[in-house]
């Protein structure tokens, strides 16, 4: 596993942008230079509707990005062969995000489904769009 550059990052708020994540690309450039992830990554990325209604402080941007995220890079395909159950770390040392698995169109990440598929593809960084801000039990 190597570390992601800033080609990278920029690479994937590209795709991120084409594909209209306008607030999760945001998010990302607003730790550009700060703390970075610097490990492979697959974002879970709520679309901008969904964020709007969170309220992130700007010293938990990093918290909220890493909870959205596996530290793998993950095609959807890849994601497909976990059965329902499977728990995967998320990028928070913590928390774990439940699989459920019952095919493409009906996958889901605890309790956010992925409804866009492959949006970053450009680069080392993989992300999907869910419907939701993802949630943790406590």
């Amino acid at each position: 596993m190597h570390p992601f550059n800033h080609t990278d990052l920029q690479a994937a708020i590209g795709d991120m942008r084409a594909k209209s994540y306008y607030g999760f690309a945001m998010l990302l450039q607003m730790l550009n230079g700060t703390s970075q992830p610097s490990r492979e990554l697959t974002f879970l990325m709520p679309d901008d509707r969904e964020l709007s209604g969170s309220s992130i402080s700007v010293d938990e941007i990093e918290e909220f990005l890493l909870s959205h995220a596996i530290p793998m890079p993950l095609y959807f395909n890849d994601l497909s062969h976990f059965p329902t159950g499977t728990l995967v770390p998320s990028g928070m040392n913590s928390k774990m995000i439940r699989i459920h698995n019952r095919g493409r169109g009906d996958f889901f990440v605890n309790n956010a489904q992925i409804v866009s598929a492959n949006v970053c593809l450009s680069s080392v960084i993989k992300c999907h769009g869910v419907d939701a801000v993802i949630e943790y039990d406590t």
